[in-house]
């Protein structure tokens, strides 16, 4: 036996220890595994019977007997000696031993026939380390979906068991057969509901400690989904043409917990057709009926020359008379009817003398009223008026004064004209016809017509006045000028400038861009500057003998019109007066729009401001009616109208494909600290209105143009808009963290009531040395159209290249009187209506003439007119303003097949006309 002492004297185990004869030692109790736990010692115990003697070895060797504790008693049954024994076994004796196993210990027990060994017994320090391998994290998931979360505890020995928590309370997979806890420590819920949304949270414990982990928010959302539709809604129209609408909303189920709103349109509409409600009418009276017993005879009549119907009134008045058949012989009751009563008699002339002497004090009225007004007339047409022929006539070099050169988008209230510098404009001014001119001497051209006042004399000039300057003494457009007025309207000293007079101090405002200027028989055309914003008076719609002062303006100030739903603003708020003014023939209003044009996306209409500020609906650009025409081209849209006040385009998508154009523009400048540079993007209507609203702001704020301006097809889809900054230079150029990309949501685009979308970027320079700033500008709408700007450009104002603002600058002239105002001759236009107006065999040739022009809808509208193809070539100039494409108006002519005799009768008459600066080849 090796010694137990610890040294080499010690004493041996015994070969042979008394005991009960026959049998081996049994261990009723053997040493098990241990965790040391900190500092604190385990105990090891083992028990045998019958065992004359125990001892522990461990990791093969013999613990000392000193260090063994040991209890001997007497089974009672068997009457055999049971020994236990017991040894402790402290960290430090762990931590030393260093061997290929854990510490191990095994107690061996003697009897008489022999030995017995026990299982050995694993002694291991115990610990839980603080971080978990994987902490389980949050998710986002739909109802119904299914969601796991992983979870890794620490490391530990004993290994950590895992228990998980939600919201702080245990869960217990037992008592919920949707949620799973067994597999590899992860949480499983196999069928997400709404309320397995909370904070879980994994914990880890063994016998060293308790461990959490990291808490996970789980969300379990909704996505919103389509009730059904409602049925649809009567027709708003209650006659002719109109819309029924039927609307669903996204509450089946509601989005809840950021769940997804309803894709597509909650609002459908469908155009429809009322039946228009017919009075009733009387039918003739009946012949009279015989004459009665009681001297009276009959007739009737029905209200059926029509019915009524569809819901309209019936007939007023009787539908039977009577009188008597006899005149007043007849004997009723034993007595003739012609004795009547004196009373009567004296009744009936008392009421015949008032009734003459009424009339006759009404007749003395009307005349003196008839007298008054002839005096006044002629004492106010037949003074102080000369013959203006003398200022009409042919094409001469002129000077006047104008406004000192710059940017006509920087308008100011506050500035006033500048009279010191003169400019000086050389050439043909207006298109005049032969027959109009007169022929004058060189004198009476350009003899100077200083202090001398003019009025008007005819249907052909304004008021006016000629002096060395020119002044403006007129007011706002609150009021109406009548021919023959004699107020007087300021002085110009050139003639061909006389009838061009506008009020400079009103359309500088900010609130308003207003255009005013005086306009007679002859007609004309009237711009805001750079808008897209024009009115045409055809010459003949106002009455000759008389002049008005007409006012065209933008609202820029936030619009009263609040488009409803998705409806959409599509461009500027126009109002066009005097509105008390009658117009004989139509004229032109065009509206730029921002809508990309397809009537199977979008439904546009044509709304008008009551005098009691609401909106009323005139018409759909797609409506057959006689009231007024609506011609829509891609970028604005002209409107034949006879009658002026505030009008606005709106849009009502039909579909998600609905487009609408935004213009995307860059503007830069360098901020108060030197090394910074601003970029500023902006995304607006594709109007010109629109950009020149922001041109002015950036202006203000010392904004330069970088890029072109690119054109952004936004869908009505319920995408939102990215914007973000790229390629930035990255030793030269930084942007902060995070703020690269910007994104809009789709309601702040689609819904921005006129109001430009501006995202603004800071750049920093790491040194003043970098003047070159170059990178990219990303717009898209997700899952939509994608433009970008590429920017190349110097941050030195003296270095960076100057880009154009607008493709026609019509600053120069916002008002032209009469011929000049109109690509077509005046003699031509006279000629082309005498021929198309005039029927025949084939038709209408008028609508040969607007077929050819590309206009092919709602042609009952022209038919109503006095001359079809007049009204025609009014809405031809209101398109062609800027392009003047005479060329296509021949083509057209040439096409129809008619006019080949005619054309050349044009040509020719054009080569006559040295005056007209187009040739054949550029018009008729």
């Amino acid at each position: 036996f090796p010694s137990l002492s610890g040294n080499d004297n010690s004493e041996a185990l015994p070969e042979s220890i008394p005991s009960a004869p026959g049998t081996l030692p049994h261990f009723m109790e053997e040493p098990d595994d241990a965790y040391i736990i900190k500092s604190n010692p385990i105990v090891l115990r083992c028990k045998a019977m019958p065992a004359m003697q125990i001892f522990f070895k461990c990791n093969g060797e013999w613990v000392h007997q000193n260090e063994h504790v040991s209890e001997e008693s007497m089974d009672e049954t068997t009457g055999l000696k049971v020994r236990e024994v017991f040894i402790n076994v402290t960290r430090q004796q762990v931590e030393d031993f260093h061997g290929p196993e854990d510490y191990w210990c095994q107690c061996v027990a003697w009897s008489h026939l022999g030995t017995s060994k026990s299982r050995k017994a694993s002694v291991r320090i115990a610990y839980l380390r603080k971080n978990f391998e994987q902490d389980p994290q949050g998710k986002e998931v739909p109802i119904e979906g299914m969601i796991v979360l992983h979870c890794r505890p620490p490391e530990g020995v004993p290994a950590a068991e895992v228990e998980w928590l939600k919201n702080e309370e245990p869960i217990d997979s037992n008592l919920d057969e949707n949620i799973d806890t067994r597999a590899d420590h992860n949480l499983i819920i196999r069928q997400a509901r709404l309320s397995d949304s909370g904070n879980y949270t994994c914990m880890a414990a063994n016998i060293v400690a308790k461990r959490r982990s990291m808490s996970a928010t789980v969300v379990v959302y909704v996505n919103g989904g389509w009730s059904s539709w409602t049925e649809w809604s009567n027709c708003n129209a209650r006659c002719g043409r109109g819309w029924q609408k039927r609307s669903r909303t996204c509450t089946n189920p509601a989005p809840l917990n950021g769940g997804a709103f309803c894709e597509g349109m909650s609002v459908q509409k469908i155009t429809c057709t009322s039946l228009c409600p017919v009075d009733g009418n009387w039918e003739v009276w009946s012949e009279w009926s015989v004459c009665s017993p009681e001297c009276e005879h009959l007739r009737v009549r029905e209200c059926i020359a029509p019915p009524p119907r569809n819901g309209g009134k019936y007939c007023e008045g009787l539908s039977q008379e009577s009188e008597n058949c006899t005149e007043g012989l007849c004997i009723q009751d034993k007595k003739p009817l012609h004795e009547i009563k004196s009373q009567n008699i004296e009744t009936a002339s008392d009421i015949a003398l008032y009734s003459g002497l009424g009339a006759a004090v009404i007749a003395v009225a009307v005349l003196v009223v008839g007298v008054t007004l002839y005096r006044r007339s002629q004492s106010e047409y037949g003074v102080d008026v000369i013959d203006s022929s003398a200022l009409t006539g042919g094409f001469q070099t002129f000077n006047f004064k104008t406004v000192r050169q710059g940017n006509s988008l920087l308008l100011n209230s506050s500035l006033q004209p500048d009279l010191t510098v003169s400019r000086t404009y050389s050439g043909p001014i207006c298109l005049q016809d032969p027959m109009d001119k007169e022929l004058m001497t060189e004198s009476s051209l350009f003899n100077p017509l200083s202090d001398i006042k003019v009025k008007v004399q005819s249907s052909f000039m304004v008021s006016l006045g000629v002096t060395e300057r020119a002044e403006y003494h007129g007011k706002g457009h609150s009021g109406t000028f009548p021919h023959g007025n004699s107020r007087a309207f300021g002085t110009m000293q050139a003639r061909n400038k006389a009838t061009y007079i506008q009020n400079l101090s009103s359309i500088s405002t900010r609130s308003e861009l207003k255009t005013t200027a005086i306009f007679g028989h002859l007609g004309g055309r009237l711009v805001v500057p750079n808008t897209g914003v024009s009115l045409l008076i055809p010459h003949g719609a106002i009455p000759e003998e008389s002049s008005w002062e007409i006012y065209l303006a933008i609202t820029q100030k936030e619009s009263s019109l609040q488009p409803e739903g998705t409806d959409v603003l599509l461009g500027p708020e126009v109002t066009c007066g005097p509105s008390e003014l009658a117009v004989s023939t139509p004229f032109a209003l065009t509206i730029p729009h921002c809508a990309e044009v397809n009537s199977e996306h979008w439904n546009i209409h044509l709304k008008k401001r009551s005098q009691q500020g609401k909106w009323e609906e005139v018409m759909s650009v797609e409506e057959e009616t006689t009231s007024c025409y609506c011609l829509l081209d891609p970028y604005a849209c002209h409107i034949l109208l006879n009658s002026f006040g505030t009008y606005a385009l709106i849009g009502e998508p039909i579909s998600d494909c609905a487009v609408r154009q935004l213009k995307v523009a860059v503007f830069g400048c360098l901020s108060c600290n030197s090394l910074d540079y601003n970029l500023r993007v902006y995304c607006m209507d594709n109007t010109p209105c629109a950009f020149q609203e922001v041109v002015l702001d950036e202006r203000l704020q010392g904004g330069q143009l970088l890029e072109e301006p690119k054109l952004l097809h936004f869908q009505g889809n319920t995408f939102s808009l990215q914007i973000s900054v790229l390629d930035i230079p990255p030793f030269l150029w930084r942007i902060k963290p995070f703020t690269a990309c910007q994104e809009v949501p789709f309601s702040r685009v689609w819904c921005s009531s006129q109001k430009p979308l501006h995202c603004a970027f800071s750049l920093e320079r790491y040194t003043p040395a970098t003047t070159q700033l170059s990178c990219k500008i990303c717009v898209r709408q997700v899952k939509g159209h994608e433009q970008i700007l590429q920017i190349q450009t110097s941050i030195l104002e003296n270095e960076r290249e100057t880009i154009a603002f607008f493709a026609h600058d019509d600053s120069n002239f916002p008002a032209q009187m009469g011929p000049k105002a109109f690509k077509i001759p005046y003699s031509i236009r006279q000629r082309i209506c005498a021929t198309f107006d005039t029927p025949n065999a084939k038709g209408k040739d008028w609508q040969m003439l607007a077929q050819k022009n590309s206009i092919n809808r709602n042609l009952s509208y022209f038919a109503t007119q006095s001359s079809p193809s007049a009204v025609i070539l009014d809405l031809w100039e209101a398109r062609h303003q800027h392009d003047g494409d005479l060329d296509s108006l021949a083509c057209a002519l040439e096409e129809i097949g008619r006019t080949h005799s005619k054309i050349s009768d044009i040509t020719e008459t054009e080569t006559e006309e040295p005056d007209f600066n187009y040739s054949r080849q550029n018009g008729l």
